[in-house]
């Protein structure tokens, strides 16, 4: 079980959303970086960034941002929010990015992810409300059902699908772990969890299942209801 803790950058500043509400934005950190810094020293291998704006601008607005998480972490990251074309994803590449995440491209041009996931590293942002597809920074839902669209990239050629369950998204509420599963069996590609973890229960119930790769950790380690330090020392 991999654990990603979370980074979500809106106007340069550190902050976690409640049900991807921007309006719901509580700040943690003026200096992400020194949070990232922080993960790596506890003895994450990954962290996960999303740039909040650039998700709904349709391209990345917390360059400045990202620059320096890259320039003073040597941990993996991995990053999505509005990287919608080529030439961005060379350009997060070029300066250090090792995964890049496409979330409302998959839905509308899944051709196009296909084709990326063949040249670079690529993960699949997979974001459902009841069931079903959010996008364009989960302002919007489509008719297409979430397993249907993981089933899609079985044979893809993508990294991992991470699959986030937006009503439960910074609610501290859960994980959800059927949802998991079953975009996991769905694609057969490696599967990470978000969206609602609490505590160090949701990290075991997910490991119990054997199917699922990671999950992303971020309001549980901010608000304090999960030790991750401690859960770093348990996993690695």
């Amino acid at each position: 079980m991999t654990l990603y803790p979370a980074i979500d950058l809106k106007d340069g500043k550190a902050v976690r959303l409640t049900k991807g509400l921007m309006e719901s934005a509580k700040i943690y950190s003026d200096e992400p970086w020194s949070l990232v810094k922080k993960f790596e020293e506890m003895g994450a291998k990954w962290v996960h960034i999303v740039d909040l704006n650039g998700a709904f601008a349709g391209e990345p607005k917390n360059l400045e941002q990202i620059i320096k998480i890259r320039q003073n972490c040597s941990v993996k990251l991995e990053l999505g929010g509005g990287i919608r074309d080529e030439e961005t994803i060379k350009k997060m590449l070029a300066i250090g990015i090792d995964r890049i995440i496409l979330g409302s491209i998959a839905v509308k041009n899944p051709e196009f992810v296909k084709e990326m996931a063949s040249k670079y590293p690529i993960a699949v942002g997979i974001d459902a409300i009841n069931g079903y597809v959010a996008v364009e920074g989960w302002g919007e839902v489509s008719t297409m059902k979430a397993t249907d669209l993981a089933r899609a990239f079985a044979h893809a050629g993508v990294e991992a699908i991470i699959c986030t369950d937006v009503g439960r998204d910074g609610t501290l509420s859960g994980v959800n772990v059927d949802f998991t599963l079953d975009i996991a069996r769905a694609s057969n590609v490696a599967t990470i969890a978000s969206g609602g973890v609490k505590d160090e229960n949701d990290i075991y119930a997910l490991m119990e299942t054997k199917e699922i790769e990671g999950v992303i950790i971020g309001k549980a380690y901010y608000e304090g209801t999960l030790d991750l330090a401690k859960m770093f020392t348990l996993i690695n």
